[in-house]
């Protein structure tokens, strides 16, 4: 009983750690995830607590990228230290949540993220050439009366996004075009 107060009250202040509350919201909250764990004083095989952990990774053109783990914790400072350069986003029974902003742009729009119009003229990255309609992420709407014709062929034909150093020239090119009384995301 003594090693499970232990884990507990170190999850607890983990939890506290990681702004969740008091330690007592801190024991409600740890109560269904924590297995019991006889003291090795016992002679007693130690039990492992089990999770499966969700590594969200959420880039800079908006998509979130999504991977399960499944973790056996012996030592809930080993695991604490281990995700240490995530954020805990939910913790429910036998699942964590981990998410991570990263400085990027998604695989997927390195793979085959194209700039484009929509048929409306809001600007849009697609998944492939704009014609396939295939929208990933809108931003705002161009005005086509101020933008010039080479660039309303370029978008057209659709540009190719293959670093976050083009995502944002791009953006930041057609910009001016914005139609005053367009949302901006």
């Amino acid at each position: 009983m003594g090693s499970r107060l232990f884990i507990m009250v170190l999850f607890g202040s983990a939890l506290i750690l990681f702004g969740l509350g008091s330690f007592e919201q801190a024991y409600v909250m740890a109560g269904p995830v924590i297995a019991e764990v006889p003291s090795q004083a016992d002679n007693e095989e130690i039990r492992q607590l089990e999770v499966t952990v969700i590594l969200e990774r959420k880039y800079l053109d908006g998509e979130i990228s999504e991977e399960r783990v499944a973790e056996t914790i012996l030592s809930m400072e080993d695991f604490w230290a281990k995700y240490d350069n995530w954020t805990l986003v939910n913790m429910d029974e036998g699942l964590v949540v981990f998410r991570q902003d990263v400085d990027d742009i998604s695989p997927l729009l390195k793979a085959n993220g194209y700039f484009g119009l929509t048929n409306d003229g809001l600007l849009t990255i697609f998944n492939g050439r704009p014609e396939q309609s295939n929208i990933i992420q809108s931003f705002f709407q161009i005005d086509l009366g101020k933008l010039e014709s080479v660039k309303r062929e370029e978008l057209k034909k659709g540009i190719q996004i293959k670093t976050k150093d083009q995502y944002q020239k791009v953006l930041e090119a057609y910009k001016p075009y914005t139609k005053q009384d367009s949302l901006q995301k």
